[in-house]
């Protein structure tokens, strides 16, 4: 501490640069300080600082990281805890650019695997992200010392050292609620389950927040399960949705893209007071849409797709600027491939010609000029032959009642089960349609090709996440705006990581099935952790979150450099 302190002052005035001999490791009082990146400049990417608080100091007891679940509901509770300090402090450090800055990755409403705190062996890590002071370009060492001896300490004991044990107590019992949902859905083969009242729309279309005075969720009785949660008094109900193929109905307005966008959510858990903290979803479901102008690399879109003008094959089919109808059928193929269980689609969001032909249609249009099967024609093939179930918001056409197993009507936000109504119509008008049943059609089996991930913008290496939905790199930019599971920013940093990972370790030079090399990803988070794909892996792991295995070769699936072959020839 003393070290740290004459430092400061040896090097106070003196040019920007010197702050890089600050970086080490510093002994306090209630923790050890660890600066492992120090900035270039005060208007640069801030520094950043590992705080670790050992369990003599703050004990942190071995039931709230029994399971799995456990300890990341309790790692996400401090970082809450930790955000919240801050965003109520100043820290009235003054200097150029960013001096004084302290922040962390703060969690938003659901609840995921984060390397913003960890809780490993006998103490408590937490990552902060930090402006080093200021004035001008050169170095403020007594506004320094303010940030490492009064600021700090106070976050940390206003955070980490007064968290209470019956705030751990409320998240480890949150995890141990949604691990028993979660195994009541597999054993009762249901896809989602939506609490009876549930708060599903949100504050606005900026907000993630439950919206005030919202119709709280209510099932259907005939689609009502109740569950027996550990920590409660009394068994959870609410409405399940089995697999199949589900529609859900209704009028503009009522509700029906708000039901979807919980059930999409829900493959992630929520905070308690989210409204949706019992909204979960089958993990392996995915939001699949129309994408016009992706790029798609050779997937096989027969199942949807054949016979084009010209002959194009279809079996490996490749564009630089993929049409609606064509990159739904290329997401669908992409998601399957990556282990879907569970397609949900929105027709605002689809491609109608995709979707659906009418009678009309394929009068005027042969079958043998029209290219695509709809995914009418698809949807109990994939449920029969694959095992894979549809959760579809359909308002403007009534020829998916046949297929449907149950059909929910949204009314004001209220759900009703209208299957026997819905069946009942479609006896009273039958289709006069063309149906096409055949085979869904073979599955593709990828591997992408090493090449295919070009890191370099001149003579630099370098793959960065700006935001959400955009990763440079190199020179090339993957935008993931039509990944709509992507939720986080920090789960994109984790990509761009993942990707240059993939590169430096030559791990595309085994060309393993997409599937495979998914699996050994996720082989890898389980076992070593997300910081494992950190470049730095002994310092700092960075703002990183936990994606999903089907986020990560969506991302794949969109880079315009990608080189892939299709294993079966």
């Amino acid at each position: 501490m003393n070290q740290l302190k004459n430092l400061l002052k040896q090097i106070d005035g003196k040019s920007y640069k010197g702050y890089k001999q600050i970086q080490g490791s510093y002994s306090f009082s209630s923790y050890e300080l660890k600066i492992d990146y120090v900035q270039g400049d005060p208007f640069a990417a801030p520094s950043k600082i590992r705080i670790q608080v050992p369990n003599r100091i703050k004990s942190i007891a071995p039931a709230w990281k029994e399971t799995k679940n456990r300890q990341i509901y309790s790692e996400d509770m401090i970082a809450r805890k930790v955000a919240s300090v801050l965003e109520k402090s100043h820290s009235n450090v003054k200097g150029s650019g960013k001096s004084g800055m302290v922040s962390i990755d703060e969690p938003k409403q659901e609840i995921l695997d984060r390397t913003a705190v960890s809780i490993d062996g006998d103490q408590t890590t937490v990552c902060f992200t930090v402006g080093l002071p200021a004035n001008g370009r050169r170095i403020n060492g007594k506004e320094a010392d303010k940030l490492f001896f009064t600021v700090l300490p106070n976050v940390i004991k206003e955070s980490v050292l007064s968290i209470k044990d019956e705030e751990f107590t409320e998240f480890v019992q949150l995890a141990d609620q949604h691990d028993a949902i979660l195994d009541k859905m597999r054993k009762e083969n249901l896809v989602s389950f939506i609490a009876d009242d549930a708060i599903l729309p949100r504050a606005s279309g900026v907000s993630d927040r439950p919206m005030k005075e919202a119709v709280p969720f209510q099932s259907p009785e005939v689609n009502r399960v109740s569950i027996e949660v550990p920590h409660r008094s009394e068994p959870l109900t609410g409405m399940g949705i089995h697999k199949g193929i589900v529609l859900i109905v209704g009028g503009g307005y009522h509700g029906k893209s708000t039901l979807l966008n919980a059930i999409e959510r829900g493959v992630y858990p929520h905070i308690n007071g989210d409204g949706r903290e019992y909204v979960l979803t089958d993990p392996n479901a995915v939001k699949v849409r129309a994408e016009d102008g992706r790029k798609v690399t050779n997937v096989d879109i027969s199942p949807f797709i054949k016979n084009l003008p010209r002959k194009a094959d279809t079996t490996q089919f490749s564009t630089e600027n993929a049409s609606g109808s064509t990159s739904q059928a290329a997401n669908v193929i992409e998601a399957i491939e990556a282990g879907a269980q569970t397609l949900l689609i929105d027709e605002d969001t689809s491609a109608t010609n995709f979707m659906i032909r009418d009678e009309r249609m394929q009068e005027l249009v042969v079958r043998e000029k029209e290219p695509i099967t709809p995914f009418i024609d698809k949807i109990k093939g994939m449920r029969d032959e694959l095992d894979i179930s549809t959760v579809l918001v359909m308002g403007g056409s009534g020829e998916y009642f046949t297929e449907a197993d149950d059909v929910i009507m949204m009314d004001e936000y209220v759900p009703y089960n209208v299957t026997d109504r819905a069946k009942q119509i479609a006896e009273k008008y039958p289709s006069t349609r063309q149906t096409y049943k055949e085979d869904f059609g073979s599955l593709p089996s990828r591997h992408f090709l090493p090449q295919s991930v070009q890191p370099y913008k001149g003579k630099k290496e370098k793959v960065q996440a700006k935001g959400k939905t955009l990763i440079l790199m190199g020179a090339t930019e993957i935008t993931l705006d039509g990944v709509e599971q992507l939720v986080d920013a920090s789960q994109t940093r984790m990509i761009a990581d993942l990707i240059m990972h993939l590169y430096k370790k030559g791990k595309l030079k085994k060309q393993q099935p997409i599937s495979d090399l998914l699996d050994e990803i996720e082989d890898q988070l389980d076992q070593k952790g997300l910081a494992s794909f950190a470049p730095f892996q002994d310092q700092h792991p960075g703002e990183l979150a936990r994606p999903r295995r089907f986020e990560i070769a969506a991302t794949l699936n969109r880079i315009r450099t990608a080189k892939v072959n299709d294993i079966r020839g």
